[in-house]
């Protein structure tokens, strides 16, 4: 009904919502501060402070972790801004709204390395978790989650690997831009690259 009622009003020429996604430590955050860079404004509430893990920035907004809760009445408020959302949690986006999703790959091998690293900063056992099995479950995942958003007809999904936007972040920025509406400043995106951020290289 929702979806009728925005084809009678016109309201499909609303915003879109940015949604920048993928598997925890893949470089999310520092898509979010890129496109913030080019001009789009971030939804987050800046609870979650930047750290030895994440020195730019977690770009966090934390009402997003309620989602599968159903906690999604914020949702309408993100149109025409760029809000983070794991991968795990994208299938609870609300239908009636229009999203541009760009998801960051990054190789499986790093992100554990990553993961490890940030346990260590905590104090926690980094050995608590198998790497093996979490690298099959997470391959698991993401390609359920890519089954998933192929399948979606209000969602519009660009892939970036990582290693790509670090290496050669020019392509890379184009591509983002022309994808979310060609109105970003490409200078200012590739400002925010910072290879040395690159800690876990394979």
């Amino acid at each position: 009904m929702k979806g009728l009622f925005r084809r009678l009003t016109g309201a499909d020429d609303a915003p879109f919502i940015t949604v920048i996604s993928g598997l925890p430590r893949s470089g999310t955050s520092m898509m979010m501060k890129m496109v913030e860079a080019g001009g789009i404004p971030p939804m987050t509430d800046a609870l979650r402070v930047a750290d030895e893990d994440n020195p730019k920035g977690y770009y966090e907004f934390e009402r997003v972790k309620q989602m599968d809760k159903g906690d999604v009445a914020w949702v309408p408020e993100a149109r025409g801004k760029a809000v983070k959302i794991i991968s795990a949690l994208l299938k609870y986006l609300p239908a009636d709204e229009r999203y541009r999703v760009i998801f960051i790959r990054r190789d499986i091998d790093e992100i554990l390395a990553s993961q490890r690293k940030m346990l260590i900063h905590r104090g926690e056992d980094p050995d608590k978790q198998d790497d093996a099995q979490m690298k099959r479950l997470f391959e698991k995942h993401v390609r359920q989650v890519e089954e998933w958003l192929a399948a979606q007809k209000h969602i519009q999904t660009l892939y970036v690997h990582y290693s790509d936007m670090l290496g050669n972040p020019g392509p890379q920025i184009e591509r983002v831009n022309t994808f979310l509406g060609g109105k970003l400043d490409p200078a200012r995106m590739a400002e925010v690259v910072d290879p040395q951020l690159y800690r876990n290289k394979k």
